[in-house]
């Protein structure tokens, strides 16, 4: 039989081994079976590029449900280039959610530390004040919103960033 050791696969792959055995065990790679008489497994050159495939969907930010549903269309003829520009489409839109979230993030942060005196005790400092103050802001919105019957699930009042 022709292949290489996990090792070997793994390193062709450009992963570590734990993560073959990861994939294996998350059903995004078969394990090959162990020849009779012999306790090596030998990884195919397709299985070889199934874990890059699955690495390279992973670093593109894909989630393993995700990776699985690429694998699935990679491997039904019946499959279409849309399908898969239609999952890339919507990975780009989350991509760029998260990343206007993080903005949204860095600006409050960079807000709070130029308030903050950087010096002093913690009773001065503007960071703990502010976190302090919106925790009890958040409480008292969700006390509220529970008191008149309504969730504050999409009222966004414990998802603004803004902390200042």
């Amino acid at each position: 039989m022709t292949g290489v050791t996990i090792g070997q696969a793994a390193r062709g792959a450009g992963v570590g081994i734990e993560t073959v055995r990861f994939y294996e065990r998350q059903g995004l790679i078969a394990q090959p079976r162990k020849p009779d008489g012999s306790g090596v497994r030998h990884y195919s050159e397709d299985l070889i590029e199934r874990i890059r495939f699955v690495r390279e969907a992973q670093n593109l930010g894909f989630s393993l449900r995700e990776v699985a549903e690429l694998l699935t269309l990679r491997s039904d003829p019946a499959s279409n280039c849309s399908d898969v520009q239609e999952r890339a489409t919507a990975k780009l839109w989350d991509v760029r959610e998260k990343i206007k979230r993080l903005q949204q993030i860095d600006a409050a942060l960079e807000s709070l530390i130029a308030a903050c005196p950087g010096r002093g005790g913690l009773q001065v400092c503007s960071i703990m004040d502010a976190l302090t103050t919106r925790r009890a802001k958040t409480a008292e919105a969700r006390h509220a919103s529970a008191v008149d019957g309504h969730s504050d699930q999409h009222s966004g009042t414990a998802e603004t960033p803004s902390l200042a």
